[in-house]
């Protein structure tokens, strides 16, 4: 038996794209919440599809550790933190 759960928490949307936006924010504020969400981690699916999962964050290696925390398809340099949360 492990000391680790997973949470799966079905939440629909209408379409890629949307599921996309939607786990990156959910993560985002799940993990201001708790050290323990591994926003990197996060995967969506169609529904009647669940084994076909479509990445929501990079999450490439980067130099000096950390992961890239842009979406998956972003068209930038990798980066830890997505550059329009820098801003105030």
């Amino acid at each position: 038996m492990t000391d680790r759960w997973v949470i799966h928490l079905p939440v629909t949307a209408p379409d890629l794209l949307r599921a996309r936006i939607f786990a990156r924010t959910a993560a985002r504020v799940l993990a201001r919440l708790s050290a323990r969400v591994e926003p990197g981690g996060v995967t969506v699916s169609a529904e009647d599809q669940q084994g076909v999962r479509h990445w929501v964050f990079c999450d490439r290696p980067l130099g000096g550790g950390g992961r890239c925390a842009l979406p998956v398809d972003h068209s930038v340099p990798c980066s830890r933190r997505a550059p329009w949360l820098n801003r105030r």
